[in-house]
């Protein structure tokens, strides 16, 4: 079946998430001709459906630096163009927080890349990619109107499920194939909250609070240290405390998880059966919560690791807690280990006061490919580094630096590997993007 073709172009971005929106406007702004393919309604990814905090833009600790500028900033400045933006404590000491409306967000997503000159497609899923010797030549999208193909000189998979690595047959790894992968989370917004009465409770009694909920058999509450926070809109708060486990297990060992479509479909209905008993936890047990009634579910549920692909370079934990520098580092990291991992706990390990990990543009090319880039939370990492480094705002500087790269490798010969990095930084800095930590 031969099938009708989207255009070529010199950048195609899969995914509109932090990574992939970013990358898309900074390859448009960089003179690249340039596709943007989401599979949901509106940009942003987690961004808008799932969340409404920037976590990454400072370190924790005894000294807040900030870590990530560029276009990160650009956004925060027209969320605060829009309406209120908050910046807040994190309850586990990750780093001040930046939260916004995600309503508000789509629209400056949009604006953004719009204003930069990229093309956009909504509602459409990738399907096929065709690839030789490690270039990718083409996709099959699925869009409204039939499947569709798109080519470009370079792609960039910022799906944060690898999305193109996987329909190319690249190498990753899937998450919880070696270490237990990271757990699923539906957020939900409660309104009418008395944030005074609220903050008459400390974390660690709404965690008893919750402990002693979930031990009377009254509530089933997998989580028992989820939290909520206040929200640009008066009495309204923001939750992160359901859990779902996605990954399962054949006879033969073999792992699953939430990139097969019917765990998926479970863990979807399941988050939102999950929201609802933890509102009414929060309603029946929880100081200021007494008169609040549940308003909102994330549109999708909140997904923090399924593939991780294999690339140049992995970052691994112990350059993560060493906050080791990279000749070829792109960004910066401060935020510490944070393992949401099955059971009823989070495991956190912090890096050095005032110190960040160097994000390296090695881990953001496929050892495998030629002309793909991998920015977001599908970048080559392990499992625990992983878990520092996919902050939305790392995600934001690895976004902008694959943008800037794919650009570039789009007016040469489309190899990513053969754009000096000294070109790179230099296009990076001068956009306004942190690669060296001032104190």
């Amino acid at each position: 079946m031969t099938l009708d073709s989207l255009g070529a172009f010199d950048v195609v971005v899969v995914g509109s998430g932090a990574a992939g929106s970013t990358a898309a406007i900074a390859a448009a702004r960089t003179g690249a001709s340039t596709l943007l393919v989401e599979k949901l309604p509106f940009l942003g990814g987690n961004s808008t459906a799932v969340l409404d905090t920037f976590y990454g833009f400072y370190t924790p600790g005894g000294r807040s630096l900030k870590v990530v500028g560029g276009l990160g900033d650009e956004v925060v400045a027209e969320l605060r163009r829009l309406g209120p933006v908050v910046e807040r404590p994190n309850t586990y000491g990750a780093g001040t927080g930046v939260t916004y409306l995600a309503e508000h967000l789509k629209v400056v997503w949009e604006t953004l890349v719009v204003e930069a000159g990229c093309r956009v497609l909504l509602h459409a899923f990738v399907q096929d990619a065709d690839a030789s010797d490690g270039r990718v030549t083409t996709l099959v999208v699925a869009t409204k109107a039939g499947l569709r193909t798109v080519a470009a000189e370079v792609f960039i998979d910022a799906s944060g499920d690898a999305d193109i690595c996987h329909h190319a047959a690249m190498s990753y790894e899937l998450a919880g194939e070696l270490d237990p992968a990271q757990t699923l989370t539906t957020t939900f917004r409660m309104s009418n909250v008395d944030h005074q009465r609220r903050k008459t409770i400390t974390r660690d009694e709404l965690h008893a609070l919750m402990a002693e909920a979930g031990a009377s058999g009254e509530y089933d509450l997998p989580r028992r240290e989820g939290s909520d926070h206040i929200t640009p809109v008066d009495g309204m708060t923001a939750t992160v405390m359901t859990r779902l486990d996605h990954v399962e297990r054949g006879g033969d060992g073999g792992a699953r998880n939430a990139t097969d479509p019917e765990i998926l479909t479970r863990a979807e209905m399941e988050g939102r059966r999950q929201a609802l008993e933890y509102a009414r936890f929060l309603v029946d047990r929880v100081p200021g919560y007494e008169s609040a009634s549940l308003i909102g579910l994330s549109t999708q549920i909140g997904m923090r690791e399924t593939r991780r692909v294999h690339g140049d370079y992995r970052v691994t934990r112990d350059d993560v807690l060493s906050a080791r520098q990279f000749d070829d580092q792109i960004g910066l990291c401060g935020a510490p280990i944070e393992d949401h991992v099955p059971g009823t706990g989070t495991k956190w390990e912090y890096l050095p006061d005032g110190s960040a990990v160097g994000i390296p543009l090695a881990s953001l090319i496929p050892r495998d490919g030629v002309n793909l880039l991998t920015p977001g939370r599908c970048f080559s990492a392990t499992h625990d580094a992983q878990a520092s480094i996919r902050s939305m705002a790392q995600c934001m500087a690895m976004g902008q630096a694959a943008g800037t790269v794919a650009a570039l490798a789009s007016a040469g010969d489309g190899q990513v590997r053969s754009v000096g990095f000294d070109r790179v930084r230099d296009r990076l800095v001068e956009d306004g993007a942190r690669l060296e930590l001032k104190g």
